[in-house]
C-alpha cells in the first residue's frame, strides 16, 4: 500500500488501485434526496471502515458536485449526519456530502482508551509513522486517496472533477491541510474552528509525537501555520469561530492562522461568532452558509 503519491480521481472504476466491496448499511429518504451510510474493508487503515454519503435528488439525472465533510476528535460520520443539518441547503443547492469517519476503528486497533485526545475518534488525518500506530492510522492516504478511488466504483452520481472540503475542529485543521498539500484536488476549503497549529498546542503535541516521532520536522507537514510559512498555497479560506469556544485559546488560537494568511497573502475569511461555542450547535447554526460558499465555487 503506497503512501500519499496525489488523489486519485479515475472517471471510471476499471482497475482501481484499491478493491473493496461496498456493504450499504442503510439509506433514508430527506429533502427529496438520499442519505446513505456505507462501510468497507480499508486497505489504507486495515480495518472495516464507514462513512455517510448524502446525494441530493439532482442526482437522479446528473452527476453532482462534491463536499467532502471531516469531522473533529471523538466524532464519528454519525455526529455530523444525525445533527449537522446539512441536508435541506445540500438538497437546494444540488451538492453530494461526503463524511468518513475519523480514524479506524476496531478491537485490534492500538488506542489509549482513557484519552479521548489520542487514538481512535482522533486519527488527525495524517498517516502515521511509528508503531504500532503506523499500520492503521493512514487517514490522509484513505482521505486523498482510497475513498476516493472507493467511491468512483459505487455507481453514485458524482462529478469528481468538481470536489471540496471543509471540516471541524481536528477535521478543519485536516481540510485545510489537505488542501494545502493538494489544492488542485479541491475546489474550494473551510473549517469551522479549525486546530490552527497543533505542533504548538499542549493537547495535541502529544498525538503528533505518538504518531510520527519526536522529530518535530515531520509534524510541519500535519500543520496547517507551518505549511503555509513552507510555501503552500490554497485560493482561499472560509473559517467561523465562536468567541465563547473552550478551546479557543488553548487549542485554535484562529489568530496564528490569521497571520500566517496575511504574510502568504491567502485571502482568509474569519468570522468570530459572538457567543458561540465549539459543538454542533454552532457548527449547525452556519452549515448552510458554508455549503453555499462552496456551490459558489463548486460550479
Amino acid at each position: 500500500m503506497g503512501r500519499l503519491g496525489g488523489p486519485y480521481f479515475p472517471p471510471t472504476p476499471l482497475l482501481p488501485l484499491y478493491r473493496c466491496i461496498m456493504k450499504q448499511i442503510s439509506i433514508s429518504k430527506s429533502f427529496g434526496g438520499s442519505q446513505y451510510v456505507f462501510s468497507h474493508y480499508s486497505e489504507a487503515c486495515r480495518c472495516d471502515m464507514t462513512f455517510a454519503v448524502f446525494m441530493p435528488p439532482q442526482a437522479e439525472t446528473a452527476k453532482v458536485p462534491m463536499l467532502w465533510y471531516l469531522s473533529g476528535l471523538t466524532c464519528t460520520h454519525q455526529n455530523v449526519m444525525d445533527k449537522g443539518e446539512y441536508r435541506q441547503a445540500a438538497a437546494e443547492l444540488g451538492i453530494a456530502i461526503i463524511c468518513p469517519d475519523t480514524s479506524p476503528r476496531g478491537e485490534n486497533i492500538p488506542d489509549e482508551p482513557d484519552n479521548w485526545q489520542f487514538g481512535k475518534g482522533a486519527g488527525f488525518y495524517l498517516d502515521a509513522t511509528q508503531k504500532p500506530f503506523s499500520e492503521n492510522y493512514n487517514m490522509q492516504t484513505y482521505i486523498l486517496e482510497e475513498l476516493p478511488q472507493v467511491l468512483a466504483g459505487s455507481g453514485l452520481a458524482l462529478d469528481f472533477s468538481r470536489q471540496s472540503i471543509c471540516g471541524h475542529s481536528m477535521g478543519g485543521h485536516g481540510a485545510i491541510t489537505l488542501a494545502l498539500k493538494k489544492p488542485e484536488a479541491f475546489a474550494s476549503v473551510s473549517a469551522f474552528a479549525p486546530i490552527s497549529q497543533p505542533s504548538t498546542a499542549d493537547w495535541s503535541r502529544p498525538a503528533l509525537e505518538k504518531y510520527l516521532g519526536p522529530d518535530q520536522a515531520a509534524w510541519r507537514a500535519y500543520d496547517t501555520v507551518m505549511l503555509i510559512e513552507d510555501g503552500h498555497r490554497i485560493s482561499e479560506l472560509l473559517v467561523d469561530q465562536g468567541t465563547a469556544d473552550p478551546f479557543l485559546d488553548t487549542g485554535l488560537r484562529p489568530q496564528l492562522l490569521q497571520e500566517a494568511c496575511e504574510k502568504a497573502g491567502i485571502p482568509l475569511t474569519l468570522n468570530m461568532r459572538d457567543g458561540y461555542d465549539h459543538s454542533y450547535l454552532f457548527i449547525s447554526t452556519f452549515m448552510a452558509d458554508h455549503i453555499r460558499w462552496h456551490a459558489e465555487r463548486l460550479g
